[in-house]
């Protein structure tokens, strides 16, 4: 498919793949048993807020979805937006399967109400594991590929803990859906969880 396809209308943008997103509580056990990494109790999902009316009302049925969802599993939810423009609505819940079905229920809601594209991805915070290392090891989501990698920010001026990632796309690669395409691991410094 090529970009004059896309800009004439002869073929549609894949839309967000939100099915693999429930393959994190499977891979969780693995996560603790084996590496240690215990669920920090906070996810999130960021997405590219639109000026449009249209977006204002999904947003208010987004925020009031998701506040349900977190109140009936006990959890609580907030909004931030960061310098670069992006929503995050995150989820404060001890349980890990509870952040899941919330961060599914905010990319469906946006799905359905067309604003699929505006998806970017949603961060899943883990803390522990015996990596040598007190940083916090994030597992992102990328919602157009439908496909998982992890972030290791070293908390040094936007850098990563390249070595240990790929130690973890090892580990997990049988449970998760691993984005095979390194240069699409895009970290989210500074992610508000």
């Amino acid at each position: 498919m090529g970009l004059t396809d896309v800009l004439f209308g002869r073929k549609k943008l894949k839309g967000p793949s939100e099915d693999r997103l429930f393959a994190l509580a499977t891979a969780c056990v693995t996560m603790q048993t084996e590496l240690g990494l215990k669920p920090a109790g906070a996810a999130a999902v960021t997405f590219k807020r639109l000026s449009s009316g249209d977006f204002d009302r999904v947003d208010t049925d987004i925020e009031q979805l998701v506040k349900a969802a977190a109140r009936s599993a006990g959890g609580e939810v907030e909004r931030k937006t960061d310098s670069y423009g992006f929503e995050w609505a995150i989820i404060h819940d001890p349980q890990i399967e509870d952040q899941i079905t919330a961060v599914y229920a905010v990319a469906s809601e946006l799905t359905a109400q067309g604003f699929g594209a505006q998806l970017l991805a949603a961060a899943f915070r883990f803390d522990g594991g015996g990596f040598g290392n007190e940083h916090p090891v994030y597992w992102i989501y990328g919602f157009k590929r439908g496909k998982w990698w992890p972030f290791i920010p070293t908390g040094e001026d936007q850098k990563r803990d390249n070595a240990t990632e790929l130690e973890l796309k090892a580990k997990l690669e049988p449970e998760l859906p691993i984005e095979p395409d390194l240069t699409r691991w895009f970290g989210l410094f500074d992610a508000p969880i």
